[in-house]
Protein backbone atom coordinates (compact mmCIF):
# COMPACT_ATOMS: atom_id res chain seq x y z
CA UNK A 1 0.00 0.00 0.00
CA UNK A 2 2.65 2.39 0.78
CA UNK A 3 4.18 1.92 -2.84
CA UNK A 4 1.34 2.77 -4.32
CA UNK A 5 0.77 6.11 -2.10
CA UNK A 6 4.55 6.80 -3.42
CA UNK A 7 3.48 6.45 -7.31
CA UNK A 8 0.61 8.42 -6.49
CA UNK A 9 2.72 11.48 -5.07
CA UNK A 10 5.02 10.96 -8.41
CA UNK A 11 2.15 10.55 -10.45
CA UNK A 12 0.65 13.94 -8.90
CA UNK A 13 4.65 15.78 -9.14
CA UNK A 14 4.64 14.81 -12.89
CA UNK A 15 1.23 16.01 -13.41
CA UNK A 16 2.18 19.13 -11.84
CA UNK A 17 5.38 19.72 -13.51
CA UNK A 18 3.76 19.44 -16.97
CA UNK A 19 0.77 21.99 -15.69
CA UNK A 20 3.79 24.31 -14.56
CA UNK A 21 5.43 23.86 -17.88
CA UNK A 22 2.73 24.84 -19.70
CA UNK A 23 2.66 27.92 -17.85
CA UNK A 24 -1.02 27.66 -15.86
CA UNK A 25 0.11 27.11 -12.28
CA UNK A 26 -0.84 29.67 -9.88
CA UNK A 27 1.95 31.58 -7.98
CA UNK A 28 -0.86 32.45 -5.34
CA UNK A 29 -2.65 29.61 -3.11
CA UNK A 30 -6.02 29.30 -4.63
CA UNK A 31 -8.73 30.09 -1.66
CA UNK A 32 -8.87 27.45 0.63
CA UNK A 33 -11.97 25.97 1.26
CA UNK A 34 -12.90 24.28 4.88
CA UNK A 35 -12.99 20.71 4.88
CA UNK A 36 -10.76 20.05 7.68
CA UNK A 37 -12.33 17.70 10.33
CA UNK A 38 -11.54 18.23 14.01
CA UNK A 39 -10.81 14.55 15.49
CA UNK A 40 -13.79 14.60 17.74
CA UNK A 41 -15.25 11.29 19.11
CA UNK A 42 -16.36 9.92 15.57
CA UNK A 43 -12.89 10.22 14.70
CA UNK A 44 -11.53 8.53 17.79
CA UNK A 45 -13.57 5.62 17.03
CA UNK A 46 -12.66 4.81 13.76
CA UNK A 47 -8.87 4.00 12.53
CA UNK A 48 -7.98 6.92 10.48
CA UNK A 49 -5.18 9.09 12.62
CA UNK A 50 -4.74 12.67 13.11
CA UNK A 51 -2.49 15.13 12.17
CA UNK A 52 -1.44 17.20 15.43
CA UNK A 53 -1.08 20.66 14.57
CA UNK A 54 0.83 23.27 16.44
CA UNK A 55 -1.41 23.19 19.95
CA UNK A 56 -2.01 19.63 19.46
CA UNK A 57 -4.84 20.01 17.86
CA UNK A 58 -5.88 16.72 16.32
CA UNK A 59 -7.52 17.11 12.54
CA UNK A 60 -8.60 14.93 9.95
CA UNK A 61 -8.01 16.29 6.13
CA UNK A 62 -7.06 19.82 7.45
CA UNK A 63 -7.08 22.59 4.41
CA UNK A 64 -4.49 24.86 6.23
CA UNK A 65 -1.42 23.27 8.27
CA UNK A 66 1.20 25.40 10.31
CA UNK A 67 4.68 24.16 9.47
CA UNK A 68 6.45 26.86 11.80
CA UNK A 69 4.80 26.92 14.99
CA UNK A 70 7.15 29.22 16.82
CA UNK A 71 7.02 32.41 13.90
CA UNK A 72 4.13 31.07 11.49
CA UNK A 73 6.69 31.81 8.78
CA UNK A 74 6.07 28.31 6.86
CA UNK A 75 2.51 26.59 6.59
CA UNK A 76 0.25 24.47 4.38
CA UNK A 77 -2.32 26.31 2.17
CA UNK A 78 -5.08 25.29 0.20
CA UNK A 79 -4.71 21.33 0.91
CA UNK A 80 -6.98 18.96 -1.22
CA UNK A 81 -6.73 15.52 0.16
CA UNK A 82 -6.83 13.06 -2.84
CA UNK A 83 -6.66 9.94 0.37
CA UNK A 84 -6.49 9.31 3.74
CA UNK A 85 -6.58 6.16 5.19
CA UNK A 86 -5.35 4.03 8.39
CA UNK A 87 -1.48 3.94 6.62
CA UNK A 88 -0.89 7.31 5.22
CA UNK A 89 -2.55 10.41 3.21
CA UNK A 90 -1.93 12.63 0.33
CA UNK A 91 -2.80 16.44 -0.37
CA UNK A 92 -1.83 18.86 -2.97
CA UNK A 93 -1.79 22.68 -2.21
CA UNK A 94 0.88 25.54 -1.21
CA UNK A 95 3.66 25.93 0.92
CA UNK A 96 3.51 29.41 2.08
CA UNK A 97 6.96 30.21 2.88
CA UNK A 98 8.16 33.79 4.44
CA UNK A 99 11.76 34.99 2.67
CA UNK A 100 12.90 36.87 6.21
CA UNK A 101 14.54 39.56 3.61
CA UNK A 102 15.68 41.69 4.72
CA UNK A 103 14.63 40.25 8.39
CA UNK A 104 11.42 38.20 8.79
CA UNK A 105 8.93 40.73 10.47
CA UNK A 106 10.00 42.90 6.87
CA UNK A 107 9.54 39.61 4.63
CA UNK A 108 7.28 38.63 2.39
CA UNK A 109 5.07 35.35 1.51
CA UNK A 110 5.89 33.26 -1.47
CA UNK A 111 3.67 30.05 -2.17
CA UNK A 112 4.89 27.22 -3.68
CA UNK A 113 2.83 23.99 -4.89
CA UNK A 114 3.39 21.37 -2.88
CA UNK A 115 2.94 17.64 -2.50
CA UNK A 116 1.80 16.57 0.90
CA UNK A 117 2.12 12.68 2.04
CA UNK A 118 1.89 11.98 5.79
CA UNK A 119 3.05 8.51 7.10
CA UNK A 120 3.49 6.10 9.90
CA UNK A 121 1.00 6.28 11.96
CA UNK A 122 1.62 5.41 15.67
CA UNK A 123 -0.12 6.06 19.49
CA UNK A 124 -0.62 9.26 20.19
CA UNK A 125 1.14 10.10 23.53
CA UNK A 126 -2.14 11.94 24.77
CA UNK A 127 -4.80 9.61 24.19
CA UNK A 128 -3.98 6.03 23.15
CA UNK A 129 -6.89 5.04 21.29
CA UNK A 130 -6.17 7.69 18.58
CA UNK A 131 -3.75 7.07 15.58
CA UNK A 132 -1.69 9.77 14.66
CA UNK A 133 0.70 10.84 11.52
CA UNK A 134 4.51 10.93 12.65
CA UNK A 135 5.98 11.47 9.24
CA UNK A 136 5.04 14.29 6.70
CA UNK A 137 7.09 14.11 3.33
CA UNK A 138 6.53 17.63 0.95
CA UNK A 139 7.57 17.01 -2.60
CA UNK A 140 7.90 20.49 -4.77
CA UNK A 141 6.97 19.54 -8.54
CA UNK A 142 8.02 22.80 -10.00
CA UNK A 143 9.80 26.11 -8.18
CA UNK A 144 10.80 25.66 -3.97
CA UNK A 145 11.72 27.79 -1.17
CA UNK A 146 15.51 28.79 -1.28
CA UNK A 147 17.62 26.25 0.39
CA UNK A 148 14.98 23.31 0.34
CA UNK A 149 15.23 20.09 -1.63
CA UNK A 150 12.55 18.88 -3.84
CA UNK A 151 11.82 16.61 -1.52
CA UNK A 152 11.77 17.62 2.25
CA UNK A 153 11.29 14.57 5.14
CA UNK A 154 9.46 16.10 8.19
CA UNK A 155 9.43 14.19 11.59
CA UNK A 156 6.35 15.09 13.28
CA UNK A 157 5.71 16.30 17.37
CA UNK A 158 3.69 13.60 19.25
Amino acid sequence: MRGHKWRTAVTLWAAATLVTALGTTSAAPAAATSDSHPAGPAARASVLPVLLGCLSDPEVRPSEFILACGDGNSRLAALHWSSWDANDAVATGYNAVNDCKPFCAAGKFHSYPVIVVLEHPHTWKQNPRVLQFTQMNLVFPGDRPEGYDRVVNIPLWN
